[in-house]
């Protein structure tokens, strides 16, 4: 496989797990996020990723997820199971799973904690990606693993040489060497990456690039128009858009991919809940902002923002099952 055995591209959110206050997983929420995302017109999901809050899951809760997830999106758009695990056995069966429940790829970090050697991490990847015959993505993750695979340009390319692999989700905090990553292996596999500014712009405009995978996804009514313009090469336009991401999002989130007023996640659901959006709430050795003075600054970046009305005004109902976007 390579990169053009799929369509991935565009705008994807990271989907979060929404939970209840008592820390129950809440189906019922996670749905109709998943009807929320189809009525933004994103480009994929991804689930059980690093803002799904996969470590706080049992096993069985993490299949229950990837489930609802897969049928309520019912093909309207790709949804690729995070699998990330400390062992590959544990992945590989998480894969299986993914496989059997009709999911369009899965995605791995290297093992957290365990701060793997080069040759450890493609002995992993190796076990993973060929647990199932799905389009594999690499995920590049040294925030939350402590291991950054963009140190490492010729693993990088072994691991895209693998059979099954097909995309690198690359959130790295060092720009540069993400775009370097662009530049060795976009021929091959997609990269998802940091694209959403105007330098990421010109990086899609001219050395290529394929979408970004955004933890939430509360900025997708001004990002799925961005990578639409880019895809149309309408660099005013896609300039338009991503200013206004950036008003929101560079508010939010450092370039190192740590929240300004709390850790990601919990800012994430607080930001939704002021949105009213099915984020739920967190898990564990999370904890909810309810610090009053917090959420009345995060109500001040949303409502300076504009995304209220531009989420009224990008999501339409969404269609049936299957409907082109």
């Amino acid at each position: 496989m390579d990169r053009t055995d799929v369509s991935w591209q565009g705008y994807w959110p990271a989907a979060p797990t929404p939970f209840t206050p008592d820390g129950a997983l809440d189906e019922a929420a996670l749905t109709e996020l998943m009807e929320l995302y189809a009525g933004h017109r994103v480009d994929g999901v991804l689930v059980n990723g690093s803002t799904g809050e996969w470590f706080s899951q049992t096993p069985a809760e993490r299949r229950r997820v990837a489930e609802v997830a897969v049928a309520a999106a019912a093909g309207r758009f790709p949804v690729v199971v995070g699998v990330s695990a400390y062992t590959a056995a544990e992945a590989g069966e998480l894969a299986r799973h993914a496989a059997g429940i009709g999911a369009d790829g899965v995605l791995s970090t290297v093992p957290p904690y365990v701060h793997p050697a080069p040759a450890e991490v493609l002995e992993f990847y190796r076990a993973v990606s060929s647990a199932t015959d799905l389009p594999f993505m690499v995920y590049n993750w040294p925030r939350g693993v402590a291991v950054d695979l963009d140190d490492h340009p010729d693993l990088l390319q072994r691991l895209a040489d693998l059979p099954q692999v097909v995309a690198v989700k690359d959130s790295t905090g060092d720009w540069p060497a993400m775009a370097d990553t662009v530049e060795r292996l976009t021929h091959q596999v997609r990269v998802f990456g940091s694209f959403l500014s105007r330098r990421g712009l010109a990086i899609l405009l001219g050395l290529g690039g394929d979408g970004n995978i955004d933890g939430g996804g509360v900025g997708a009514p001004f990002a799925v128009p961005y990578y639409r313009a880019v895809a149309d090469g309408d660099a005013a336009a896609a300039t338009h858009w991503v200013d206004r991401y950036r008003a929101l999002s560079g508010r939010l989130i450092r370039p190192d991919y740590s929240g300004v007023f709390a850790t990601p996640i919990p800012q994430l659901k607080a930001v939704m809940s002021i949105l009213g959006q099915p984020g739920g709430t967190v898990r564990p050795p999370l904890l909810p902002v309810t610090d009053p003075g917090l959420l009345a600054r995060l109500t001040a970046v949303v409502d300076d923002s504009g995304i209220r009305d531009a989420a009224r005004m990008a999501a339409p109902a969404a269609g049936p099952a299957g409907a082109p976007r």
